[in-house]
C-alpha cells in the first residue's frame, strides 16, 4: 500500500521537475550559521532537554541554565546579521510591539516574576524567529526545517527501538510513540511542521528530490505513529496546501478557478456537516463531544476572561499553582488545567482583548500578505508560509500556541511575518537555474 505522504511527494516532484527555482540566500550562508540555526530549532521543540532534566515536565533551575546557550546563540546571529533584521523592519516593529505589552503587563500581572522571567524568553525567541525568516529567504526556511526533522526523526526511531522507555509512552497512552519528546501530541506537531517543511522544498524545486521524499515519508510516518488526531489533520492540511497550489500552478488559471471553486464547495459542504452534526464528526476521529474536557474548560476560562477583559491578568501569569483564579477552574473541572487549551482564549486571560485583537490581527496580515504573494515569492518557497499558517490557525484552535514563549508553531508564525515584510521576497518572480544547497 502506498504510502499517502509518498503519493504527495510524488505528485509534488512531478510538477517541479521540468522548472526548478533558485534559492538565492542559502548557499551564502556558512554551514555554521546553519548549525547554529538548527540547534536553536531543536531547542525549540523541546526534544531531548525537557525529558532528561524535567520529565514531570515542571520547569526548574537546570531547565532554565540550559537555555542560556541558546539565547546567547540567538543573541550573537541577530547582532551578526543586524541588516537583515533591518531589512524586515515593519515585521521587526510589530514583534517589538507584542514582546512590549507582555512586559508591561508585568505592572498588573497577579504574578510579575513569571511575566518578568517569561517575557525575556518570549523576546529573545522573537527575535530568533525575524533572523531566520529574514535570513532564510526562499526555500532556505523549509529546507531546514526538513533537515531537522530528518534528523529529529531518525533519533526518534533510535530512542523507540533502543530506549523504549524514554521513546515510548508507558500507562497512559501506552505504547504509542513519544520520540525525544516528553510526550506523543509533542512528537507528532514537530513531524507535522518539517513534513510541511520538506513537501515545501519539494515544491520549490529541490536538487535533491530523494532526501526530501524520505524526509517527508519519516516526518509523516512518525506523526501518524503517536495516534494524534490533531497532528494528523494538520499534516493533511500542510501538505494539502503545498501540493493544491502546485497543481494549480502547474495547470494555469483555468486548472486554478476550478480547484478555487472545488475548494469553496467542499468548505461549504464540511461547515453544513460539522454544524448539523458535529457530534458525529468527533465520534469518528474518536473524540467525545467536550474535546476531551477542553469546552468544559473553555466555559470557566470564558468566566475568567469576564472578569479582566480589558488586559487580562499577566503573560503567562495566570496557570500558575499559586494562581487562585486558575485553582477556581481546576477545582470546578475536577482535574489539574495546565492551560486553555486554545491559543486565543489564554492570550485573552494574560493580555485582554487588547492582546488578542492585536495578536489576531498581525496574524491575520501575514496570511493576506502570503495569498497575496502567492503566485510571485509563494512558489520560490514552495508556498511553505501559507502551510504553516494554516496549520497554525487550526492548531490554536485546540492548543495553547499563541504568543508562547518557548514554542516552535509560534516562531514559525512570526518567521511567516518576517517574509511577509521582505522587499526581496515581494520582488521574487522565478529564477532560472536550480539550487545549489549544501548537504
Amino acid at each position: 500500500m502506498t504510502h499517502p505522504s509518498f503519493a504527495a511527494s510524488q505528485t509534488i516532484t512531478q510538477m517541479v521537475n521540468s522548472h526548478s527555482v533558485q534559492d538565492s540566500s542559502i548557499s551564502n550562508i556558512p554551514a555554521w550559521e546553519q548549525g547554529a540555526a538548527f540547534y536553536v530549532l531543536i531547542m525549540l521543540t523541546g526534544a531531548l532537554i525537557g525529558p532528561i532534566l524535567a520529565p514531570d515536565q515542571v520547569e526548574n533551575t537546570a531547565l532554565r541554565l540550559f537555555w542560556l546557550p541558546s539565547y546567547a546563540v540567538t543573541v550573537g546571529l541577530c547582532l551578526l546579521r543586524w541588516r537583515d533584521l533591518v531589512r524586515v523592519w515593519p515585521a521587526a516593529m510589530l514583534v517589538a510591539l507584542m514582546a512590549l505589552l507582555a512586559f508591561a503587563s508585568r505592572y498588573w500581572s497577579i504574578d510579575p516574576e513569571t511575566t518578568q522571567r517569561r517575557f525575556i524568553a518570549l523576546s529573545v525567541n522573537s527575535a530568533f524567529a525575524v533572523y531566520l525568516g529574514a535570513r532564510y529567504r526562499g526555500a532556505a526556511l523549509p529546507r531546514l526545517l526538513a533537515m531537522a526533522g530528518l534528523w529529529m526523526g531518525g533519533l526518534s526511531v533510535l530512542f523507540v527501538l533502543f530506549l523504549p522507555h524514554i521513546g515510548v509512552h508507558h500507562g497512559v497512552n501506552d505504547g504509542l510513540w513519544r520520540g525525544i519528546w516528553y510526550e506523543k501530541n509533542q512528537m507528532g506537531l514537530v513531524m507535522v511542521a518539517c513534513a510541511v517543511g520538506a513537501a515545501s522544498w519539494l515544491a520549490a524545486g529541490s536538487d535533491r528530490p530523494k532526501l526530501a521524499i524520505s524526509t517527508l515519508v519519516l516526518c509523516s510516518g512518525l506523526a501518524l505513529a503517536t495516534a494524534s488526531k490533531t497532528s494528523l489533520v494538520c499534516l493533511m492540511l500542510g501538505v494539502g496546501v503545498v501540493t493544491a497550489l502546485a497543481v494549480m500552478r502547474r495547470g494555469g488559471p483555468v486548472l486554478g478557478i476550478i480547484a478555487v471553486w472545488c475548494g469553496v464547495v467542499v468548505a461549504g459542504v464540511g461547515w453544513w456537516i460539522w454544524t448539523t452534526d458535529s457530534a458525529a464528526i468527533l465520534a469518528l476521529l474518536g473524540k467525545d463531544p467536550t474535546l476531551t474536557g477542553r469546552t468544559e474548560i473553555w466555559e470557566a476560562v470564558a468566566k475568567a476572561c469576564a472578569q479582566h477583559p480589558a488586559l487580562g491578568y499577566g503573560y503567562n501569569a495566570f496557570w500558575g499553582k499559586e494562581s487562585v483564579p486558575a485553582n477556581w477552574i481546576r477545582h470546578s473541572t475536577g482535574w489539574d488545567v495546565p492551560s486553555a487549551h486554545h491559543g486565543w482564549l489564554d492570550i485573552l486571560l494574560e493580555l485582554g482583548w487588547t492582546g488578542a485583537i492585536f495578536t489576531g490581527a498581525v496574524t491575520a496580515l501575514t496570511g493576506l500578505i502570503h495569498v497575496v504573494r502567492a503566485g510571485r515569492s509563494g512558489k520560490t518557497e514552495g508556498w511553505w508560509s501559507l502551510a504553516h499558517l494554516g496549520i497554525f490557525v487550526l492548531l490554536s484552535l485546540s492548543e495553547s500556541v499563541v504568543m508562547t514563549a518557548q514554542n516552535l508553531p509560534w516562531v514559525l508564525c512570526l518567521a511567516a511575518l518576517a517574509r511577509a515584510f521582505d522587499p526581496t521576497e515581494a520582488s521574487v518572480t522565478e529564477p532560472a537555474s536550480p539550487p545549489n544547497l549544501p548537504s
